[in-house]
C-alpha cells in the first residue's frame, strides 16, 4: 500500500521545506486529492525532489561539457511547412 502523507507529514520528509511553503505553492507541485483532502506520495516527494535539484554549472563540481561539432545538421532542418489551406496534399514532396 502506498503511503499517503499530509503536508506536516510531507514537510517532514523533505529535509529544509516548512509546511506553509507546500501549501503556498501547492498548484505546482505533484499531489493527490480527494475532495478537500490534500495528500503526498513518496513518488510525489521524489518528483518535488527533482524539480527542485540543481547542478551547478561552474566550479569543480559542474558536469563536464560535451563537446558541440558545427558539422552536424540543426535537428528541426528537415522540417518543412504544411501546404496552404484548399491546396491538394497529393502537391506536397
Amino acid at each position: 500500500m502506498t503511503r499517503r502523507l499530509s503536508y506536516a507529514q510531507a514537510a517532514e520528509e523533505l529535509p529544509g521545506v516548512e509546511e506553509s511553503w507546500l501549501r503556498r505553492h501547492i498548484k505546482k507541485l505533484p499531489h493527490s486529492k480527494v475532495g478537500r483532502a490534500v495528500y503526498f506520495t513518496d513518488a510525489d516527494l521524489d518528483r518535488i525532489d527533482r524539480l527542485f535539484h540543481h547542478e551547478p554549472a561552474t566550479g569543480p563540481l559542474a558536469a563536464p561539457t560535451k563537446p558541440t561539432t558545427s558539422a552536424a545538421a540543426h535537428p528541426l532542418a528537415d522540417l518543412r511547412p504544411l501546404p496552404r489551406r484548399g491546396k491538394a496534399l497529393a502537391n506536397v514532396s
